[in-house]
């Protein structure tokens, strides 16, 4: 069964924190570049992949005694606020053009750069930490892939009419708050339980 409240926490939480990263971006500048319906399939598939393995990795950790678990999420999202508030503004990476604009060569490239600009990044251990705070994998995975979807949608088709809008630095420090939040809501279970 699906939580849409956990569904919609984690899409919130994960929406936030990818929108600044610099993955957004890259997929900003492919969207310019090729077709976008394209550009999305790869980045898609990538950010599905990535969030299956955070998953994983999170319903391993639910394993742990709860005030354990508590404290150990509690410390990754207070590090994941820090990381947020802490990070230079990114500059658009350069982009290789592949050598034709079919759906192989566009998707492949906008999955391989996001499967290695991905892994192992903050949304994904947040994704992870999610997945062992709710122990609700399912829940948790579809919050996470819909955000980066998401994220990656604005990005692709977008991006630059949002960055005018809504400052970058306000986004993060809404990220980071709600991060922030969380960890010490999680620290204070770890302490009461």
């Amino acid at each position: 069964m699906i939580s849409f409240t956990v569904t919609a926490v984690v899409f919130g939480v994960v929406f936030l924190a990818e929108l600044p990263d610099k993955t957004a971006l890259a997929g900003l500048v492919l969207g310019t570049r090729y077709r976008a319906s394209y550009v999305f399939a790869g980045v898609a598939a990538a950010f599905a992949v990535h969030v299956a393995l955070a998953v994983a990795a999170g319903s391993v950790l639910t394993l742990l005694p709860q005030q354990i678990l508590h404290a150990l999420t509690g410390v990754l999202f207070l590090g994941g606020a820090a990381v947020l508030l802490m990070k230079k503004d990114e500059d658009e990476e350069e982009i290789r053009k592949p050598e034709n604009q079919s759906f192989w060569k566009v998707s492949g490239a906008g999955f391989m750069l996001i499967l290695v600009a991905e892994f192992g990044d903050l949304t994904q251990i947040m994704t992870a930490n999610l997945a062992a705070r709710y122990d609700d994998p399912l829940s948790v995975g579809i919050g996470a892939v819909l955000a980066l979807w998401a994220v990656a949608g604005i990005g692709i088709v977008g991006g630059k009419a949002l960055m005018k809008r809504v400052p970058l630095k306000l986004i993060t420090k809404v990220a980071a708050l709600v991060m922030l939040t969380l960890g010490l809501w999680s620290l204070y279970e770890a302490i009461a339980g």
